[in-house]
């Protein structure tokens, strides 16, 4: 942090930039502002806000049309917004939508080296029947670290919806998961997406297929009748740290070969 400014001056300036983006289209994650809006709503000139934002990754000055703007990465934002203001997690959440709440998870994800996918869609090849006979599949974030996979089904529920249809939809997300499971061509291609043809991925074997919910809010429930992880996108990265020791709690599936330009590994 630049020394010339103090704790005090970032975080007041997070809170204030908190509620000036709530007014915000929840669609856009990049958000400009002119300094005539900053200067008159907040009291910051340019000068000044050069000088705290200097060391910040979610807030920079960039030229366009020939003048400079403040410019506001919301994803950053949020999530250094963990570090500056005490703000309840729906707060922040609310300035995204639901794409922009994938995108949050994904960019976590990737602050903790895992290699990520969103909305991968496959269709089931296999000959596995479900009650909803579905025969495609959608999932919103795909993680991988080591032989971790998560897979992960993103939620903007509030505390007040009901465990019944949070547990309901994450009896589905498990279903996906074995439906990817039984579909080893698909799985092969994913991991390929995901890492590459140049690694040894003999090493990984076996990768753990771990499905899972990430919720705007902590409803108090950890965990659906199935074993399958519920996680606030507060607690997300705590999750991750200890994803390894808490493993045997979980739902997962192990999948111990996978087809690699139509070679057995």
């Amino acid at each position: 942090m630049n020394s010339q400014i103090s704790i005090h001056s970032v975080k007041q300036l997070f809170r204030e930039l908190l509620a000036f983006l709530k007014d915000t289209n929840p669609e856009i994650t990049e958000v400009w502002f002119s300094f005539e809006e900053i200067e008159s709503i907040l009291g910051y000139d340019e000068t000044r806000l050069r000088t705290i934002i200097y060391d910040l990754d979610s807030i920079s000055i960039q030229k366009g049309n020939y003048i400079n703007y403040l410019v506001i990465d919301k994803i950053s934002f949020i999530i250094e917004s963990f570090h500056f203001i005490e703000a309840d997690i729906s707060q922040l959440s609310a300035l995204l939508d639901f794409k922009g709440f994938e995108a949050l998870i994904e960019e976590i994800l990737r602050l903790n080296n895992y290699k990520t996918i969103r909305n991968f869609r496959f269709s089931d090849k296999s000959n596995f029947k479900s009650k909803t006979s579905q025969k495609r599949y959608e999932v919103d974030v795909i993680g991988i670290y080591r032989n971790y996979i998560l897979f992960i089904d993103a939620k903007q529920w509030k505390r007040k919806d009901s465990f019944s249809a949070i547990n309901i939809a994450a009896n589905l997300q498990h279903r996906r998961a074995i439906a990817l499971k039984k579909n080893p061509e698909i799985f092969s291609k994913l991991i390929q997406n995901l890492l590459g043809n140049s690694l040894n991925l003999r090493k990984r074997l076996p990768f753990i297929l771990i499905p899972l919910m990430v919720s705007v809010e902590d409803n108090s429930n950890k965990i659906n009748n199935n074993q399958i992880p519920l996680v606030s996108i507060y607690e997300l990265n705590s999750f991750l740290y200890e994803l390894q020791n808490n493993l045997q709690y979980f739902k997962t599936l192990q999948i111990n070969k996978i087809n690699i330009q139509k070679r057995l590994i």
